[in-house]
């Protein structure tokens, strides 16, 4: 059969370039891996949701086994989800692996591109796949918050009210926005089915489109590797990728899917049956997002209700916090490599990676970012926090507020100290208290030194 496809397409002198390719042997370089073997499983267990869910607003009487629910109104969607969770074979569990293979894609994409800002795999010639990148990071948050939407349970409704909130915020465009999202005047019997075809088909083809292309850019490009022995900017040090890399990435993904079918069959989220269906007049209490909108929710809780006038236009409060925050952060993240190249003047090529001790700006830098929006995401958690520490809701928000301002600049600068004196020592951490010194080499790696 090879050889029947190698005589009609020519592919022999590609192939065996292309088994010959050189992968660097470092376990940071799958993280992103574990990212695409996520969407892999995110489309697999999506096609079988698909086949039983009803993407539909109409009301309809809940008839099934669950017995606190029965003869109540619900829309066809909530009512689909719950014959799916409890009528159809393997349907909750499958539910359940969607839903934390979700929750493990969007958090190894956010690890793997802070793999790639902390070690400047970002700069030229890579600025394209950081921009590609970054956008499958917004498609990823439009992915989850559109399947988190579609059980129309009271839960993913409020979630929905807040993002309906945040559109209309917008001076001038964002009525006509939010209509056209949500088919009029929030709650609408169109929400669904439009979250439902961005869900199941143009967000999902944006992101295998962008997802082939950053595959095909880094295949045309020389691969990133850490400096050490034998390692330049005009080699690769490695493993082929037959038999090693290909062996290690089908383990991985072997490993990445075993641990989400053990997490799906075995940890419960998104029990929609315990909230109930979605009622406008009704906001459930303390509601948490998924972890990747918890920072959101957290700015439009710490924000003060400003709504300053512009030219005669009153800016709606929830536009701060939910639409130019992000908007001027996320532009930030998008244009760095441009950034700093302006600031650093640095147009050469990189093939070889830093390691974060040796740009301390950056890494401070990327640190107070973290820790900036980590103060947010426990902030959209604020209420279930009080309410465990039997304190105020509003002593809360106002340790949160002050923490808002004084974490990421403490901790961007703690971090820039650490990596200056790491760098100018030229130690490694984990040399200090023993007998010997690991000392780092010109070449990037590390040698022992007798402690004097």
């Amino acid at each position: 059969m090879i050889r029947y496809v190698e005589s009609r397409l020519g592919l022999d002198s590609w192939g065996r370039r292309a088994l010959r390719k050189v992968f660097p042997d470092h376990w940071s370089f799958l993280i992103g891996e574990i990212a695409l073997f996520c969407f892999i499983i995110l489309v697999a267990t999506g096609t079988f949701l698909t086949l039983f869910y009803r993407p539909d607003a109409a009301v309809v009487t809940y008839e099934g086994p669950y017995e606190p629910l029965r003869g109540q109104e619900v829309s066809a969607a909530f009512d689909s989800v719950m014959r799916l969770s409890f009528e159809v074979r393997a349907g909750l569990v499958m539910r359940q692996i969607h839903h934390w293979a979700a929750l493990v894609f969007v958090a190894s994409t956010v690890v793997h591109m802070c793999r790639v800002f902390f070690t400047g795999a970002f700069r030229r010639p890579r600025e394209l796949n950081w921009i590609v990148g970054f956008t499958m990071l917004m498609l990823a948050l439009g992915l989850g918050f559109t399947g988190y939407s579609l059980p129309d349970d009271l839960l993913s409704g409020t979630g929905l009210r807040i993002g309906y909130s945040a559109l209309i915020s917008i001076p001038f465009a964002g009525p006509y926005i939010a209509s056209l999202a949500f088919g009029g005047e929030f709650p609408t019997e169109n929400v669904i089915s439009r979250l439902f075809v961005l869900h199941v088909m143009l967000l999902p083809g944006l992101t295998i489109a962008l997802l082939g292309a950053h595959l095909a850019i880094l295949w045309r490009q020389k691969h990133t590797q850490y400096r050490g022995p034998g390692r330049s900017e005009s080699n690769v040090v490695g493993k082929g990728l037959w038999p090693y890399q290909a062996l290690l990435s089908l383990g991985v993904m072997a490993l990445t899917a075993a641990v989400l079918a053990l997490m799906g069959g075995l940890v419960q989220i998104n029990p929609i049956w315990l909230y109930g269906p979605f009622d406008a007049t009704t906001v459930s209490a303390p509601s948490q997002p998924d972890w990747y909108m918890g920072w959101l929710d957290g700015a439009t809780r710490l924000f003060p209700p400003w709504e300053p006038t512009v030219f005669g236009v009153t800016i709606p409060s929830m536009f701060l916090p939910a639409v130019l925050l992000p908007g001027l952060f996320f532009t930030v993240v998008a244009l760095w490599p441009f950034i700093e190249r302006r600031l650093t003047n640095d147009a050469a090529e990189h093939h070889l990676l830093d390691s974060p001790r040796d740009e301390p700006g950056r890494t401070a830098l990327g640190v107070a970012g973290l820790l900036f929006f980590t103060v947010l995401t426990l902030a959209g958690g604020n209420d279930l926090i009080a309410l465990t520490l039997d304190i105020q809701v509003e002593s809360m928000t106002r340790f949160f507020r002050l923490a808002m301002f004084v974490v990421p600049p403490v901790g961007g600068a703690l971090a820039y100290r650490i990596c200056r004196q790491l760098r100018d020592s030229r130690e490694h951490p984990l040399g200090r208290g023993s007998g010997v010194v690991l000392r780092r080499t010109e070449q990037g790696g590390f040698e022992e030194v007798p402690r004097s």
